[in-house]
């Protein structure tokens, strides 16, 4: 079972630091050079100077100054540690508004499996080795893995509310317009209540699988037992009306005639196509045959594709489970993407001729552009069919969901030593 704990977290002291929007970020991973210089020119204390550290040898850097930070108590450590509870508002890309609660804490780091943490999307390597220089560098977790967890009742966000009702440790709106809130419960009380209503809990990483497989490799460079075997987490129920999933759409360039053939006729076979405005070609969520909009720069005219019958997508996947062969992101990958158009997956971890976009109208515009030649636009992944994936044992092709919002870098960081 998943060992969750509070932590002696590492944090900034804002009376110094200063204003908490000036010392965040976006994780880094959805960073460009022009966010990062924005963000580095906001404060010498936001976090993209660790966490997105340049130069000649860029750890270095990054361990000097968080070194730094800490010796002149810009960043401090906790005497005792605590649990954080965390509200997000925010309007999704459907236009609604929301509230998503979850809680920091530090989990054990274990091997994938039942009963205790499980992933469920494939990884690139790269992110992972770059991520474990800087680990190594700086011994710190600097971003939280964001993690999901069964509690139909309620019962660990029960044991926390009290404390939000107070005035938050630190809130800051992010350029997204949505509003986070952080408050530290550190009453041991209502901590170990939240660990009661946890205790036998399994753990799906929602988002973070990079930062979870590095933290692992690094606590078996260490060895032994200490600080170093856990890592950041912020945990959020399965059950939390905040919590939401959307896609995020496939494009494709370089596509060769031979290629363009045998999309077509994939497309002719296995598919119903209609016409479809751009406002709508973005299908709606739903658990009916897939459904997918499509749009190539020979024509521009944007279709709606039905799936003509589930036992095409079963006999293409006829080696993955039941729930894998419903799902839309491995549908179209092995009709469309590795059959049809013999993307490798290699090409697709490596992003060679292949690429992503968080919503139609940037999928649209990209095509527009020219900067892709075909588009493939999903639905969203329902929550449960995540969970049904990761319980078979598979894991989803990359970026088959998108949990909006993001979790900021740098409310908190923990110690990776004592």
């Amino acid at each position: 079972m998943a060992e969750i704990e509070p932590l002696r977290a590492l944090h900034y002291d804002l009376a110094k630091a200063g204003s908490l929007g000036n010392l965040v970020a976006p994780p880094y991973d959805v960073l460009d050079g022009e966010q990062r210089s924005e963000l580095a020119g906001r404060s010498p204390y936001n976090v993209v100077h660790v966490d997105l550290p340049l130069g000649e040898d860029p750890y270095a850097q990054a361990a000097a100054r968080f070194a730094d930070w800490q010796r002149e108590a810009i960043v401090v450590r906790d005497g005792d540690p605590a649990l954080w509870a965390y509200a997000q508002r925010y309007r999704g890309p459907d236009g609604h508004s929301r509230t998503r609660r979850g809680f920091f804490a530090r989990v054990r780091i274990e091997e994938y499996g039942p009963g205790r943490i499980r992933p469920h999307e494939r990884t690139h390597p790269g992110p992972k080795e770059d991520r474990l220089r800087l680990t190594r560098a700086t011994r710190a977790n600097l971003s939280p893995i964001f993690s999901l967890y069964s509690d139909p009742a309620g019962a660990a966000w029960t044991a926390l509310a009290p404390a939000t009702r107070g005035r938050p440790w630190g809130e800051v709106t992010d350029a997204d317009g949505t509003a986070h809130r952080l408050w530290r419960v550190g009453e041991p009380l209502a901590t170990a209540r939240a660990q009661e209503a946890l205790r036998g809990v399994e753990l799906l990483i929602a988002d973070g699988h990079h930062r979870y497989e590095t933290a692992r490799v690094y606590a078996e460079e260490i060895g032994g037992d200490g600080p170093h075997r856990y890592v950041l987490m912020c945990l959020v129920a399965l059950e939390d009306p905040g919590l939401t999933v959307f896609p995020t759409h496939r494009l494709v360039r370089g596509i060769s005639d031979a290629r363009w053939r045998a999309l077509d006729a994939a497309i002719a076979r296995d598919f119903t196509a209609r016409p479809v405005s751009r406002e709508r070609i973005e299908p709606a969520a739903g658990d009916g045959p897939l459904e997918i909009g499509y749009i190539d720069t020979r024509t521009r005219e944007p279709q709606r594709l039905v799936l003509r019958d589930q036992a095409t997508a079963d006999a293409a996947l006829a080696d993955a489970t039941p729930a894998y062969r419903r799902l839309d992101t491995g549908v179209l990958e092995a009709l469309l993407l590795t059959g049809a158009l013999g993307l490798t997956e290699a090409d697709i971890s490596h992003l060679n001729d292949f690429g992503y976009a968080r919503d139609a109208d940037q999928a649209l515009a990209l095509i527009d552009e020219g900067a892709y030649e075909a588009a493939f636009l999903l639905r969203p992944t329902p929550v449960e069919q995540v969970r049904e994936v990761a319980a078979s044992g598979e894991n989803m092709p990359p970026k088959s969901t998108y949990f909006f919002p993001k979790l900021l870098t740098g409310l908190l960081f923990n110690p990776l030593y004592a």
